[in-house]
Formats: structure tokens, sequence, C-alpha cells
């Protein structure tokens, strides 16, 4: 196994920490650029529009900025995490890490709230233990 190249102040992983990571791989996976194909490339010359043609267009999303190298590195690393879960396990850990409400991942699960948290709690706090486990069990 690989030692994590990151590992937070106090030296030991918390269940805590383990839950913020995958929050800010989500959002780093969410930051990245858009994968396009390579298209048809043209030498017409750009529309002009008018300015009742410009007011009626669709308006593009405002795009987050670009993520850094170091949080596309964290990012890297945590999605490895996943392989030691299950699969359940992983699909559950990383919904709360896109922020789903409990309500829908409960009612996917087919099972109680609490139960989902708690296997959430588990599933952070195996990943915790093989951290530290890592980390020389410190």
């Amino acid at each position: 196994m690989r030692r994590s190249r990151y590992t937070p102040p106090n030296g030991r992983w918390t269940v805590t920490d383990i839950a913020d990571r995958f929050e800010e791989a989500a959002y780093t996976l969410k930051r990245l650029p858009p994968v396009k194909i390579q298209g048809y490339k043209t030498t017409w010359p750009e529309i002009v529009r008018t300015v009742f043609e410009k007011m009626q267009e669709e308006t593009l999303p405002m795009r987050l900025g670009s993520p850094t190298a170091d949080a596309i590195s964290r990012m890297e690393e945590t999605i490895n995490w996943v392989f030691w879960l299950e699969e359940d396990e992983r699909r559950l850990v990383w919904l709360r890490a896109e922020r789903v409400p409990w309500k829908q991942i409960y009612r996917r699960l087919g099972c109680g709230r609490t139960k989902a948290w708690q296997l959430w709690s588990c599933a952070l706090l195996t990943i915790a233990t093989y951290l530290n486990a890592q980390n020389g069990g410190k």
C-alpha cells in the first residue's frame, strides 16, 4: 500500500477529515473542464446578430475556475480510497460527497435514515483504519 501524501494536521485520520476530503474531491471533479469531442472547423465568417437576437439567445452557465494541481492530486488520491470499500459503500460515500440529501439516499438504498448514516460512518471508518495503518498506526 502507498502511504498517503497528505496527512491531517494531527497526523491521524478521522471520519470528518475523510468526509471533507471526499467533498473536496467531488467539488474538484465538478470544476474540471468538460471533455469535448474534436469537431469540424468552418471557414465561414461569424454571424453578426442584432441586439434583439442577442437578448433572446440562451445564456451559458457560469463555469467555476479550474482546480489547482494540488487539488487534482488530492482528488486522485481520494478516489483511490474508494477501492477499499464495497460497491454499495462507494456509491453511498460519493453521494454524500456530492451533498445529495439523506432522504434521497436512504430511499435509493431502501433502508432507514439511521441505517444509511451508520453505513456511511462505517465506510469512512474503514478508510480511516486503512490510512492510519499506513501511517504506522499513530
